[in-house]
C-alpha cells in the first residue's frame, strides 16, 4: 500500500513513528493536522512530506466556507503558508505546495471546480512520484554489480515517498534483477530511522541486511568490505551539494577517503537550481529531546539536567559525490552543468 493516500475524503497516512513494533494508519482531515504530523515526523521523506502537503491543501480546500474563488484562494494561500513552515529544509514540501497553487490560480470558474482541480493535482502528484520512483531505480540499479556490499543511511524506500522508494528504491531494484546484494544499514540517530524503517522495509523484501551504529561505518570502508554508498536527499543545491539526514556527510568523508563511489539518489523536484550551493540550504533543527530521550536497556542515557543540540540535516559537498542519480539519468561533475540539463530533462 501507498505510504500517503486519499480515500473516502480523508488524507491516510502510515505512522512511522511507532514501525516496526506496530502498523497502523491514520486518518486526516484538516491542513492544520496535516502541518503537525509533517512536524512531528507522522510522515517524513522529502517525497512523501509533498505529496502530503499537497494533499493538506486539498483538504484546506474542503475545509473553506469561501463560494467564491477569491475567498478560496485566500484560505488555500494560507494554509499553504502553514504547511510549508512545517518542515523547512526538505524542498519538495514548498515545491508540491507552488505546484498546487498554481492549478488553483489557473481555474477561473467556480470555488467547487477549484477544489476539485486542487485534489486532483494532488493526485496527480503522487502518481507521478511511484513513476519517478521507479525510473530512478533503474538507472540507479545500473551501478550496482552482483555480488555488492552497500551501506545505505536514513531511510529512503516506500515509507519516505508514495511508494517504491529513492536510494532504496533503487536496492530494491538491483534485488529484484537478481543481483545478489547485502546491505549495511546505518542506524541513523538520533530518530534511528535506519534500524527502524529501512531494516523493516529491506525484510518485507527479503534483502539481506545486517544493522551498524552511524559510526561503524568508517571501519567496513576502510576494510575494503563495501562497494558503493547510497543515500537520499532533502534538497540538492544547482552545484550538486547534496542536504540528507544528519551523518550523511560523515558517511560521504569515509567513503570518499577509501575510494568508495557514493550516490544520493535524487528526484529532480528535490534539485533546489535557485540556490548555487549547499552553504544557503535551510538547515532544520529540531527538539534535544529526541537526543536526550534515548534510552539504553530500558534507562535513560543521558544525565537528567543534560542539554543536546538536535541538527536534522547536514551538507555534504559536491567533491565528495560521484553521482547524482536522477529519474532523468545519473549526473556526474561538473554538476552545474549535468544536474540542470537533468532537470530540464535534457539527457
Amino acid at each position: 500500500m501507498r505510504t500517503v493516500f486519499w480515500e473516502n475524503n480523508e488524507l491516510k497516512m502510515i505512522d512511522q513513528r511507532i514501525l516496526p513494533g506496530r502498523f497502523e494508519v491514520l486518518s486526516y482531515r484538516g491542513h492544520k493536522d496535516v502541518a503537525h504530523a509533517i512536524t512531528d515526523m507522522v510522515v517524513r521523506g522529502a517525497p512523501a512530506i509533498g505529496a502530503a502537503a499537497a494533499f493538506g491543501l486539498a483538504l484546506a480546500g474542503f475545509e473553506s466556507a469561501s463560494s467564491s474563488t477569491s475567498g478560496l484562494l485566500a484560505d488555500l494561500g494560507a494554509a499553504s503558508a502553514t504547511l510549508k513552515a512545517a518542515r523547512p529544509t526538505a524542498v519538495n514540501l514548498a515545491w508540491a505546495l507552488d505546484r498546487v497553487m498554481r492549478t488553483a490560480y489557473s481555474v477561473n470558474s467556480s470555488a467547487d471546480d477549484m477544489r476539485a482541480a486542487v485534489l486532483n493535482e494532488a493526485q496527480k502528484l503522487a502518481d507521478e512520484d511511484v513513476e519517478i520512483n521507479k525510473r530512478m531505480a533503474e538507472h540507479g540499479a545500473a551501478l550496482i554489480n552482483d555480488g555488492d556490499t552497500i551501506i545505505h543511511h536514513c531511510n529512503t524506500g516506500a515509507l519516505a515517498t508514495v511508494d517504491w522508494g529513492t536510494a532504496l528504491g533503487v536496492i530494491r531494484t538491483a534485488h529484484e534483477q537478481g543481483k545478489k546484494i547485502h546491505v549495511l544499514v546505518d542506524e541513523t540517530r538520533p530518530r534511528l530511522q535506519g534500524a527502524r524503517l529501512t531494516a523493516w522495509e529491506l525484510e518485507q523484501y527479503g534483502i539481506p541486511y545486517e544493522i551498524i551504529s552511524d559510526n561503524t561505518a568508517g571501519y567496513f570502508l576502510k576494510a575494503g568490505k563495501v562497494q558503493k554508498c547510497f543515500v537520499g536527499s532533502d534538497r540538492t543545491a544547482a552545484n550538486g551539494d547534496v542536504a540528507n539526514k544528519i551523518g550523511t556527510y560523515m558517511l560521504a568523508l569515509a567513503a570518499f577517503d577509501n575510494g568508495v563511489p557514493f550516490y544520493p539518489v535524487v528526484p529532480t523536484s528535490t534539485v533546489d537550481l535557485s540556490l548555487a550551493h549547499g552553504n544557503l540550504i535551510p538547515i532544520e533543527e529540531r527538539n534535544p529531546q529526541e537526543v536526550l530521550g534515548l534510552e539504553f536497556e530500558g534507562q535513560r542515557v543521558a544525565p537528567k539536567n543534560a542539554k543536546a543540540r538536535n541538527i536534522a540535516f547536514d551538507v555534504t559537498p559536491n567533491r565528495l559525490v560521484t553521482g547524482i542519480v536522477t529519474e532523468n539519468g545519473v549526473a556526474y561533475p561538473p554538476f552545474e552543468a549535468s544536474l540542470k540539463k537533468l532537470v530540464e530533462n535534457k539527457p
